[in-house]
């Protein structure tokens, strides 16, 4: 179901569910910031989904309203979980999807940690 970035954090999101432990996952990295866990329907030889702690339903929600220090801190635990698979070398592709027609399927900042493999064009060229 296409998400809304503009409608009002849902607490009962799988993310949010996964944050608090009721929803098991395969946890890659954690720290104040930020949670890592693999993508249970991977999408390369490396899929991993970094979100925040906070409760923002986008990167606009995120950008608009998480503190200087809470931002930092995400993006910091985005390098760190690439340096530490051994992606920053061969390249890796961070994607956020954002709104329906961005194909956002979680109402909680998510970004995409791809790597591993060639990953070829970003989107089909038209």
């Amino acid at each position: 179901m296409p998400i809304d970035p503009t409608k009002p954090y849902d607490p009962d999101n799988i993310f949010a569910k996964i944050l608090r432990g009721e929803i098991p996952c395969d946890k890659v990295y954690e720290d104040e910031w930020a949670f890592a866990f693999n993508d249970i329907n991977p999408q390369a030889e490396t899929h991993i989904l970094v979100v925040p702690k906070g409760d923002y339903v986008s990167w606009d929600d995120f950008s608009e309203t998480a503190s200087a220090e809470e931002i930092a801190g995400f993006v910091r635990a985005v390098g760190i979980v690439a340096r530490e698979r051994g992606l920053v070398a061969p390249g890796y592709r961070l994607l956020a999807n954002i709104g329906a027609h961005g194909g956002q399927e979680v109402p909680h900042l998510h970004v995409h940690l791809f790597g591993g493999e060639p990953l070829g064009p970003m989107i089909a060229r038209r």
